[in-house]
């Protein structure tokens, strides 16, 4: 199971090994997400759960403001991949 502020990496389609931030979760349980350049908050891709890995790292202030319904800027979602990109291949 997904949630917002989770970094997720893709295994099918054109963005194989690309990763992203849940920026939410539809109804029908597809994942929406964004990595702030190419899929901007605005208009963040669907992908169904089947085909992307779950990491366990968790941006946590954007899960808070997803949560809130407040503001996420692409920069800050741009950032958190960076960050826990960085994380999780340093193994921390």
């Amino acid at each position: 199971m997904v949630r917002p502020g989770q970094l997720v990496t893709s295994t099918a389609g054109r963005d194989r090994g690309k990763q992203y931030l849940v920026v939410g979760v539809s109804p029908d349980g597809t994942a929406l997400v964004a990595d702030g350049q190419g899929r901007g908050i605005d208009r963040p891709k669907r992908k169904n759960p089947k085909h992307l890995v779950v990491h366990q790292q968790i941006a946590e202030e954007i899960a808070a403001k997803l949560a809130e319904a407040g503001t996420v800027s692409d920069e800050e979602i741009r950032e958190a991949v960076m960050s826990l990109t960085q994380r999780h291949r340093g193994g921390l």
